[in-house]
């Protein structure tokens, strides 16, 4: 990180409506240069963000970010989503193959390329909460480990051998199910686990108000201590990018109580599904810079 009046921070940030702007010139800062040096799909940058502090900021998937904090990673969260979506079509079965409620998945097998990737986190926590199953009857089958070192699968985990698809292992019925997330197949034979997963969606919106977060923005802890000013300056540069993005973007809200309730279920979850070692505050995943950010 340079030591001069602008700042020059390696960046790992893909390419969304909410930040072209940003990445393409329009917004930009005097503070500041980002240097967009991460990959195109941003999650393959994340193992190197947390375990070989590889990049200064940039986005970082919610439960990656709260495995981080727990285990002390020098990282320190922006109060300002990057993506967000509703979860419950995002796992899938072969309905050629017998018809599938959310419950009979207990005594089964469930794919999910890693099992705290937060798309697993978020479809799980539904399906307990919201569809009464029970988690720790599902033999869970991933391809990945977590992106921070320290953590280990629980128990009822099983790793596939490396190279094997999900997708297919669900259509030929190897597995009872399979979260997949935007890698779901397009095939007819495909069916939601969750029934009518779209108006479920907006029904669970409307109860809780929530869009469950997929990534957020963080920043290097020193970064934040040494240079407020510069922090303060990204959260006004992606605020400014969002407003740019087409009407049809989704726009998760943004300010630390905006987005409490949501940190609170991801903890609440994360603590429940064996995720995370303790039950982290909402309030320690930002720092005094931070947490003002947008107030």
């Amino acid at each position: 990180m340079a030591t001069s009046s602008v700042a020059s921070l390696k960046t790992n940030l893909a390419d969304y409506p909410v930040t072209m702007a940003m990445k393409d010139g329009r917004v930009t800062s005097d503070l500041v240069k980002l240097d967009y040096c991460g990959p195109k799909v941003a999650n393959k940058a994340f193992k190197a963000m947390v375990r070989e502090n590889a990049y200064d900021a940039g986005e970082l998937a919610i439960i990656t970010y709260l495995q981080a904090r727990a285990w002390g990673k020098p990282f320190v969260l922006l109060p300002i989503p990057i993506s967000g979506r509703f979860q419950h079509h995002c796992i899938g079965f072969n309905q050629e193959l017998g018809l599938l409620k959310p419950k009979d998945i207990e005594g089964r097998k469930v794919g999910v390329r890693t099992y705290s990737q937060t798309t697993g986190l978020w479809v799980r926590g539904i399906l307990q909460h919201e569809y009464d199953v029970d988690l720790d009857k599902v033999t869970w089958l991933t391809i990945e480990d977590a992106h921070v070192t320290e953590y280990h699968d629980p128990s009822n985990c099983e790793r596939l051998a490396a190279g094997s698809k999900l997708a297919d292992m669900m259509l030929s019925g190897e597995l009872a199910a399979a979260i997949l997330g935007g890698d779901m197949p397009k095939d007819p034979r495909v069916q939601s686990l969750i029934p009518n997963a779209a108006a479920a969606a907006q029904e669970w919106y409307q109860r809780e108000g929530v869009i469950p977060v997929n990534h957020m923005f963080v920043v290097r802890a020193e970064l934040s201590q040494e240079r407020p000013e510069v922090v303060r300056d990204i959260y006004r540069m992606i605020v400014e990018s969002r407003q740019f993005a087409p009407k049809s973007a989704t726009r998760p809200p943004i300010g630390l109580e905006a987005n409490r309730k949501g940190l609170e279920l991801a903890i609440q979850w994360s603590y429940e599904q064996q995720i995370i070692p303790r039950r982290l505050s909402v309030d320690e995943l930002f720092d005094d810079t931070t947490a003002a950010l947008g107030t």
